[in-house]
């Protein structure tokens, strides 16, 4: 609408039933829009919400070093699905009384359940140990290119010949 007064702005601004709603206030002069201001305030709480949902969670698999083969593959299809979901998966091994004399049998464990994982995970931090327990975090791959919705690619323009 170009440079107005801030009398006639209000004036479009309540002829429309909108509001006259300042955006830049440090430009000169000052920029405002003339919009809905419930409807704004309501997107921009929508896009923040958003925001806040893409955030990764670090979900948790623990095992130990004496774990057979069988609940080893359970906790790999456990953090397989984890991975697929975008999350983070942290994979603690637990020593218990004297096993912590042999760490190579758990950090065995953990490069298993990594080369099992290598396909759909990359390895964040690899296996170290803190204390009485092991730990490994795994990160999933990021996808290249955007998947294509296969009912849209069926769909044919109307304009187009066959």
């Amino acid at each position: 609408m170009g440079i107005l007064q801030s009398r006639q702005a209000l004036q479009q601004a309540k002829d429309l039933g909108l509001d006259l709603v300042l955006v830049a206030a440090q430009s000169n002069p000052p920029v405002c829009r003339i919009i809905d201001y419930g409807r704004h305030k309501y997107e921009m709480e929508k896009r923040e919400r958003e925001g806040k949902r893409k955030q990764q969670d670090v979900k948790g698999i623990k095992i130990s070093p004496r774990i057979a083969e069988h609940d080893l593959m359970v906790g790999v299809n456990k953090a397989r699905r984890f991975l697929e979901a975008g999350d983070k998966v942290r994979i603690v091994c637990m020593f218990k009384a004297r096993e912590v004399t042999h760490p190579e049998l758990g950090r065995q464990k953990l490069e298993n359940m990594a080369a099992q994982l290598a396909d759909i995970g990359i390895v964040e931090k690899s296996p170290s140990l803190d204390g009485k327990q092991m730990v490994m975090v795994l990160l999933p791959k990021p996808t290249t290119g955007t998947k294509k919705n296969a009912k849209a690619e069926d769909k044919q323009d109307s304009g187009q010949e066959v």
